[in-house]
This record gives structure tokens, sequence and C-alpha cells, in this order.
């Protein structure tokens, strides 16, 4: 008689344990990865910031007052004027704004200001990250505010 042949490879039962150490591993080591904020992401906080910036303009017509939206470009944040709402904006987003230094008799200079008559300081924030850059741009005669994705 000759010796049975010997097959090499591995059993079901070997591979299942594989498997389940593997998706055990994944399963702790996924929620550690940081999520950074991806492009539809980044549009919705610019639209986000809009719908504040409209809000504060909607309170200034409304209330027939001065209406100040405060603006920290080094903390990352947005304070409506009207509601006090704050937007805070993650660390991996670029955070640009350009605003007037005077309007008029108020000082600018950290707030995009909306008056009774539905005009404004201007000013446009710039929100990037990765190649992606929004702009909400407030048009000062109108008070107008639009979202524009930036030209790269």
């Amino acid at each position: 008689m000759t010796a049975p042949e010997r097959e090499d490879g591995f059993t079901l039962l070997e591979i299942v344990c594989v498997l389940s150490i593997v998706a055990m591993l994944a399963a702790i080591a996924f929620p550690a990865f940081p999520r950074a904020s991806s492009r539809a992401r980044l549009e919705g906080f610019a639209i986000e910031t809009a719908a504040l910036l409209k809000g504060d303009r909607n309170a200034a017509l409304r209330r027939g007052a001065h209406v100040a939206t405060e603006l920290d470009a080094a903390g990352k944040t947005i304070r409506s004027g009207a509601g006090g709402r704050v937007l805070r904006f993650p660390n991996d987003v670029g955070f640009k704004a350009t605003l007037a230094e005077r309007c008029g008799r108020y000082a600018a200079g950290t707030t995009i200001d909306f008056f009774p008559t539905g005009m404004s300081c201007g000013g446009s924030i710039s929100l990037s990250r990765l190649g992606a850059t929004f702009e909400i741009h407030v048009n000062w005669l109108t008070g107008g505010i639009d979202v524009v994705p930036a030209k790269t």
C-alpha cells in the first residue's frame, strides 16, 4: 500500500476565524480615523452660513434695527446678531473673511452689518478644504447673499 496523499491548505474553520479577527480589528480601528470634511459637507457649511446671514438680514428688516453678524476667523466661528446662533467650523476647513473696516457710523472689521433698509456693509467669507472653495458674498447695496464655488 502506498501512503495516502496529503493535501495542503486551510480548513474552512481557520478561514472563518481569521476573517472574524480582521472584522473585529476593523470595527475597533475604523472609528479612530478622523472624519475629514468632504466637498459636499463644505458646501453644506457654506449654505448654512448663507442661511444664518439671510436670517440676520431679515431680522434687521423686520425689527427696523441694525443687526451685526460677528465673525471670528481665528476661532472659525460666526455668531448671529439676531438670535445668537453660533456656527463652528472644523479645524480642517479654512476660514477667511474680507470685511469693511468702517461702515457709515459703525466700526465694522469683525462684523457684517445689516440695516433696516435692507442694505449692508457687505463682505465675503471663504470656506476651503483641499482644493475646494466656496465663497459667501454679501452685497453692500442690496444686502443680498450668494454662495458661489470659487475657481481654483
